[in-house]
């Protein structure tokens, strides 16, 4: 099984006095996946792990559409293999690239290759089947908020806010505790409390409705699993971290449909080198996000520095008039 170190080793040679060849290495195994499983190949991946690229570019936003557009243009057949590595991103967003992708294939399997957090995950819970291996890790669905606070923009459990909202009233009826509790009530905006329970219901009411129709049709549970599923991963309170990495047992022992990688070593080999050509692609190169197919299309997101030009006025020259010399008179007799 070709690992991290081996892929480096692969594109070592390209640097022959030329670049390294990143994209051709990366494109090479999608293709080889897609040969061996017959099935359209879109890889989706950010580098949020190899550097400090803004959130903006990393996450699941809207732009996104228009990249599985772009990936998907020229694509056959009704089947789909997504490989899938984000830390999450907007829902909204989510529920639009599940909508997109949905019209277009009958059966999709996510492959996670190391991780699918947060909105990552709810697009894998629209999957007819996850496959992950050993080292793979899905992540806790409860959205998070962002709230100004005096030390700068935090990104908050929506359920947290909540649950630290009800302490209030409760320990606010005495007086003695009021003084404490007020730096952060002030905090808390006219609505807040509003977006946070639409968001929590929200991220359950589209896990429930996906898992209804994709991976539990047919069952004569789906509903009550779907619920059961989609209530546990939007549950903060069982998790503790929005960042908790969830292994596949846990998932498997919650009923999610799971393949396991190791089962097919092809597919296991040829998913794995197609994920560590990209993590290089990120080390080496300003890309951030890659979305790309097994025929090369791409959507390639990059961080890069644009340079600024600033207009620098002109000096002015400024006319100074003659200093006439006055020469000291002399008498007439010396």
């Amino acid at each position: 099984m070709p690992i991290w170190s081996e892929i480096l080793k692969e594109l070592t040679p390209t640097q022959n006095g030329l670049p390294v060849d990143f994209d051709g290495v990366r494109r090479k195994y999608l293709l080889k996946l897609h040969q061996h499983t017959e099935r359209n190949v879109i890889l989706y991946a950010s580098g949020w792990l190899q550097g400090e690229a803004p959130p903006a570019l990393v996450s699941i936003n809207d732009e996104d559409i228009q990249a599985f557009m772009e990936v998907s243009h020229g694509l056959h057949g009704d089947q789909l293999d997504l490989i899938l590595h984000s830390p999450g991103g907007f829902p909204e967003a989510a529920e639009a690239i599940v909508a997109y992708l949905r019209s277009r294939f009958s059966h999709i399997r996510v492959i996670v290759p190391q991780l699918a957090m947060s909105a990552a995950t709810m697009i894998a819970c629209a999957a007819d089947k996850i496959v992950l291996g050993k080292h793979s890790f899905l992540g806790p669905t409860d959205p998070q908020i962002m709230l100004a606070t005096p030390l700068g923009v935090r990104s908050v459990p929506a359920q947290s806010v909540l649950d630290q909202f009800d302490r209030a009233k409760k320990e606010c009826s005495d007086p003695a505790k009021l003084s404490a509790w007020l730096p952060m009530l002030s905090q808390y905006g006219p609505d807040l409390l509003v977006q946070c329970e639409t968001a929590l219901e929200m991220s359950k009411v589209l896990v429930k409705s996906w898992l209804e129709s994709y991976m539990f049709k047919g069952m004569d549970d789906r509903k009550s699993r779907a619920e059961n599923v989609s209530t546990w991963l939007a549950d903060h309170m069982e998790f503790k971290s929005h960042s908790r990495h969830i292994p596949r047992e846990e998932l498997e022992d919650h009923q999610l449909s799971i393949s396991r990688l190791e089962e097919d070593t092809i597919l296991q080999d040829m998913s794995l080198s197609v994920f560590h050509a990209t993590t290089h692609t990120f080390s080496g190169t300003p890309a951030v996000k890659i979305v790309e197919n097994h025929t090369g299309r791409a959507f390639i997101k990059q961080n890069v520095t644009q340079p600024v030009q600033v207009a620098m006025q002109p000096v002015q020259s400024i006319e100074v008039a003659p200093v006439p010399l006055v020469m000291p008179e002399h008498s007439a007799d010396s």
